[in-house]
């Protein structure tokens, strides 16, 4: 099953860890008869960028890409083949999905039969241990490709694949109620706008840590109640709790790849609240005082993107405008300048590539 497919194609790719990036015009496109049983073919149309996609060509974490490697992994496009032999496909031949971080798990351990997916020891991670995004043909999953709404931009979409969905299942695992106060570190940028606004459509009260002028405006015109600029404040932990009427926040989603918002966050939360994990700085590691974690019932929980459940959840809340992406689309021959950008925290929003140039 498939469509016309050319013989190369235009990516972005690292040839080798903490490489430089190179724009190829001349890589391979896999082929409809290469392709395996459950494999299909996808023609990209955009590709959000994620923070996840510089650790990844920088080699910083401690988990290591496969080289030489396409990154990329909040990808919509249309599939145009599907492997032989694939019984039972989820999706079809023209139908328009989205690519996650997560592109493919076993679905049959334990930790997939309870909703981890991106848990499981034979999980595929896209622009990671696969080829991801940044190509104008990706091969994906049948089981894992999302369907996209009917009518939803597809710029959009793509940063819900993994910023939208890696909040949305943070908040949705918070332990908080509807008037609980949430704090969210790193409001301004690409997973944080998007967590703003999830928050409030479950009826939070939402405290935004950034800093600078534009991402105050942004965040505020997003529904946040009170605004911490982290440079100019001089006690954040003050500031959270003054917010809070002194007793702190009930929850906070650390979206920051920074360790200084963790340690932070366990001293402006109130007793019996939640941390909640998600930001991925590269090194650092989160001290917490055990007598005080246990004496005011704070739980940490570390939260990993999301399954597909989740995906479907985050796209029909924005599809149905409850939440909105707020993106400048680049050409991806733009890749390397949207990295440095990120790494001087001057990227607002999110940064989605147009493949079909």
């Amino acid at each position: 099953m498939s469509q016309n497919i050319p013989k190369v194609q235009k990516v972005a790719v690292v040839p080798k860890a903490g490489g430089t990036i190179e724009i190829k015009n001349d890589w391979p496109v896999t082929q409809q008869k290469d392709l395996k049983p459950g494999e299909c073919l996808i023609k990209m149309e955009a590709s959000g960028c994620c923070h996840t996609d510089l650790h990844a060509a920088l080699d910083d974490w401690p988990l290591k890409a496969k080289t030489p490697l396409i990154g990329g992994h909040e990808g919509v496009g249309t599939i145009v083949a599907i492997g032989d032999h694939t019984d039972n496909s989820p999706v079809k031949l023209g139908e328009r999905v989205g690519i996650k971080w997560l592109a493919d798990s076993c679905l049959n351990c334990e930790d997939c039969r309870k909703g981890r997916e991106q848990n499981c020891d034979h999980a595929k991670l896209s622009g990671f241990t696969v080829d991801g995004t940044f190509a104008e043909y990706v091969v994906s999953f049948v089981r894992h490709v999302t369907p996209i709404p009917e009518g939803f931009d597809s710029n959009a979409a793509a940063s819900i694949l993994c910023a939208g969905v890696t909040v949305y299942r943070a908040i949705k695992y918070s332990r908080t109620e509807q008037g609980d106060f949430i704090v969210i570190p790193g409001a301004g940028g690409g997973l944080g706008h998007l967590a703003v606004q999830y928050a409030r459509a479950r009826g939070l009260r939402v405290i935004a840590i950034d800093t600078g002028d534009h991402k105050k405006k942004l965040v505020q015109s997003l529904g946040a109640e009170t605004w911490i600029d982290f440079k100019e404040s001089k006690d954040i932990v003050a500031d959270v709790k003054k917010a809070t009427g002194g007793k702190g926040a009930h929850s906070a989603v650390v979206t920051s790849a920074s360790s200084g918002g963790y340690t932070q966050a366990l001293e402006y939360l109130r007793a019996g609240a939640t941390l909640m994990a998600v930001g991925l700085p590269g090194e650092a590691t989160l001290n917490a005082s055990i007598f005080f974690t246990v004496f005011r019932s704070i739980s940490i929980i570390g939260s990993y993107v999301g399954n597909r459940q989740d995906a479907r959840e985050a796209l029909e809340l924005a599809a149905r405008g409850v939440v909105k992406v707020h993106f400048e689309t680049r050409d991806l021959k733009e890749l390397k300048n949207t990295y440095d950008g990120m790494s001087n925290g001057k990227v607002a929003g999110r940064i989605v590539f147009d493949l079909t140039k």
